[in-house]
């Protein structure tokens, strides 16, 4: 699994992204019990990770992929509101 992922030996590396992760599956699961309503919550945070990843000189394609991902998919969560 570590070769698949390729996950070095070294000290694990905290980085912004684990944030991002978690928040995504948390506004997910608030979604799901709370309803639409919590979208306006992943909306915002999906906004300001973009406006990060388009500012940060660290670009990576998959995370500036993945919060337009989520703008989107709240987007029509509002939208169904």
């Amino acid at each position: 699994m570590k070769e698949f992922f390729n996950i070095k030996s070294d000290k694990y590396e905290f980085d912004y992204n684990d944030i991002r992760c978690l928040l995504t599956v948390i506004n997910v699961i608030l979604i799901l019990k709370f309803g639409l309503s919590i979208a306006y919550i992943g909306l915002a945070i999906a906004v300001f990770g973009m406006i990060r990843d388009l500012i940060c000189e660290e670009r990576k394609i998959n995370s500036t992929i993945q919060h337009l991902a989520m703008v989107v998919l709240n987007l029509y969560f509002v939208s169904l509101m």
